[in-house]
C-alpha cells in the first residue's frame, strides 16, 4: 500500500462543499470516486486538510490517501486531471511516509478573501465578493491589529457548533487594494468555521463607517456571537504549511 499527498485546486462555487453527501457534487466525493475507479473499484478514502464550505473555493487544497498499488506521482497526476471532472486541478502529486496525515501535520494556513469595491461585474460574481461600495483602508487596518496573535475566536463562529477549544492563533494578516479590488490575507495555526467570513464581516462594517475598530476588540473580549457572515465566493484556501519533519509544501 502507497500514501500519496495531492495539491489541488477548485472553483467552490461549482460543488456542494468539500465534505462528501449523498446525491451532490462534492470535492471529496469527485476525487473518491476517481481514485476508487484507479484502485481497482476498491473504495479509497481521502483525508483533507480541512472543508471548505459551498462556494469557498482552493488555490493549494491538500489532501492525503492510500492505494493499494503503486502508481507514479507524475501517472497519477495525470490520470486524475484527465478524469472527467474539470472543476478541480491537481497541481501536485507526491509520495508520502505512512505516518504522514493531510490535516494533523498541518502547521498553518493561509487564507485569501478578495472583495470587489467598484461596479458589479457580472464575469466575477462567483469568485469575488460584490460589495460594490467604498470601504475605509485606513479604518480597516487600525481595526487588524486586535486580531493578530492568540485569542478566543468564539465570537466568530457558532457556539452550538463549536467542540473543543476555540483558541486559534493568527500568525500574519495583510490588507492590499489594487484598483477596485481588497484583498485579506490570514495566516493561522488553524481556524475555526466561519472564522475568516465572520472577520471579514465585521471589517467591512469598520471599514464602511458603522462600527469603530474597538468593535473587534469588543467581540473578542465579550465574546458575543456576530451572526453577518461575508459572502462565500470571496474566500479562497490559499496554501497550507506542514511541520518541517513531515513533507513541506511550497
Amino acid at each position: 500500500m502507497s500514501r500519496y499527498l495531492i495539491t489541488f485546486s477548485y472553483d467552490g462555487s461549482l460543488y456542494h462543499g468539500y465534505q462528501r453527501q449523498l446525491g451532490l457534487r462534492t470535492i471529496q466525493g469527485s476525487l473518491e470516486k476517481a481514485l476508487t475507479k484507479l484502485n481497482n473499484n476498491k473504495e479509497v478514502i481521502i483525508y483533507a486538510s480541512g472543508r471548505t464550505d459551498t462556494g469557498v473555493h482552493a488555490l493549494k487544497q491538500t489532501a492525503h490517501f492510500d492505494l493499494d498499488k503503486e502508481i507514479s506521482p507524475f501517472k497519477l497526476k495525470g490520470f486524475l486531471n484527465s478524469y472527467p471532472d474539470n472543476d478541480l486541478y491537481i497541481k501536485k502529486v507526491i509520495k508520502v511516509n505512512d505516518d504522514f496525515h493531510a490535516r494533523f501535520d498541518v502547521l498553518a494556513k493561509e487564507y485569501l478573501y478578495k472583495i470587489n469595491l467598484g461596479v458589479y461585474n457580472p464575469l466575477t460574481r462567483k469568485l469575488i465578493y460584490q460589495y460594490n461600495q467604498p470601504l475605509s483602508l485606513k479604518r480597516i487596518k487600525k481595526a487588524l491589529k486586535y486580531l493578530k496573535g492568540s485569542h478566543d475566536f468564539i465570537a466568530f463562529t457558532n457556539k452550538r457548533e463549536q467542540k473543543g477549544s476555540s483558541i486559534r492563533k493568527l500568525l500574519k494578516i495583510k490588507v492590499i487594494k489594487k484598483g477596485n479590488e481588497l484583498t485579506f490575507s490570514f495566516l493561522g495555526n488553524g481556524f475555526l468555521r466561519y472564522q475568516i467570513r465572520n472577520m471579514v464581516a465585521a471589517l467591512i462594517e469598520i471599514g464602511a463607517f458603522k462600527k469603530d475598530a474597538d468593535f473587534i476588540k469588543d467581540l473578542l473580549l465579550n465574546k458575543v456571537t456576530i451572526n453577518n457572515k461575508a459572502h462565500s465566493e470571496g474566500l479562497y484556501l490559499s496554501r497550507v504549511i506542514y511541520k518541517q519533519n513531515k513533507n513541506k509544501l511550497n
